[in-house]
């Protein structure tokens, strides 16, 4: 197989370990690229398969720069991107490959979201399918690939480009600092190039349940950071829920969609703590 898997980490080895056991499970595949957003961690086992790592000795969440850092370090023809809090499902990787084989695309597969303490060990795929729910806004094919004319639906979480189109289109905007919208920007710019986001219903990927703000406050700097970013270059504003939600919490100003992303106050801790999602939710 031809495909390259990369991955982002930042202190989640618990997430990771169990994405790697979810690769060993699966078919052959060239490689995983696992960029390290930090300092240099304890050795991995074997997996028995392929297994590099990158350190960027880096503050923050570089998403944009460590993608592109992965990228650079794989050799496959194919690149499936996965979020390390992500377990692909055994066919994921070898379904991906072949997706990528007879469509040039942004490659997305469906995501189904697990409530805390879904993964334990000896997980079963089955059992993490049916724990977790798939994401209400984006509706899969029964088979095959299907067209989508919103770049917005494309999603980092889990998805396949090929090596080529990847460097075609200047990989990820390293401009995009920290959190938010550097994923949203590639998909336009790929529409923009002719490449469509592409949903399979080939393959699927469980997301690992972690603490998580609705609407990400702990993101806010960076969030209004990329928003205007975003906005400058596309004329139109992403992210748009967590902007009216951070506009009804008074962090910024009402008219954001007058084009005046206005900030007022920056969250607290104590804000920030107020909205972390109760663990019994999956998204």
């Amino acid at each position: 197989m031809s495909a390259s898997v990369i991955t982002l980490n930042k202190g989640r080895d618990a997430h990771l370990a169990r994405l790697l056991e979810g690769l060993a499970r699966g078919g052959a595949f060239a490689e995983c690229v696992v960029v390290e957003m930090g300092a240099e961690p304890p050795p991995l086992p074997d997996y028995g398969f392929p297994l590099r790592r990158i350190v960027l000795d880096s503050p923050g969440l570089p998403l944009a720069r460590a993608r592109n850092a992965g990228r650079a370090a794989a050799s496959g023809d194919h690149l499936v991107y996965l979020d390390v809090d992500c377990i692909p499902s055994a066919d994921l990787v070898t379904s991906l490959d072949r997706d990528l084989a007879q469509a040039d695309g942004l490659v997305c597969c469906e995501v189904r979201y697990l409530p805390a303490l879904a993964v334990s060990d000896g997980w079963t795929e089955r059992g993490l399918h049916e724990a977790g729910q798939p994401h209400p806004v984006r509706v899969f094919p029964d088979s095959g690939l299907a067209p989508t004319d919103n770049p917005g639906l494309f999603w980092s979480l889990a998805f396949g480009v090929r090596a080529t189109t990847f460097d075609r289109l200047g990989g990820f905007d390293e401009a995009f600092d920290g959190y938010g919208a550097e994923d949203t920007d590639l998909a336009f710019r790929a529409a923009a190039a002719g490449v469509p986001v592409l949903l399979t219903a080939n393959g699927e990927a469980y997301h690992q349940h972690h603490a998580a703000c609705d609407p990400p406050l702990q993101h806010f700097d960076s969030i209004v950071s990329n928003a205007r970013r975003f906005h400058a270059r596309h004329g139109l504003w992403p992210m748009d829920g967590w902007l009216d939600a951070f506009a009804r919490l008074g962090h910024v100003s009402s008219e954001w969609r007058d084009d005046d992303l206005t900030v007022l106050r920056a969250p607290s801790p104590a804000e920030i703590a107020a909205v972390r999602v109760a663990s019994e939710s999956p998204f």
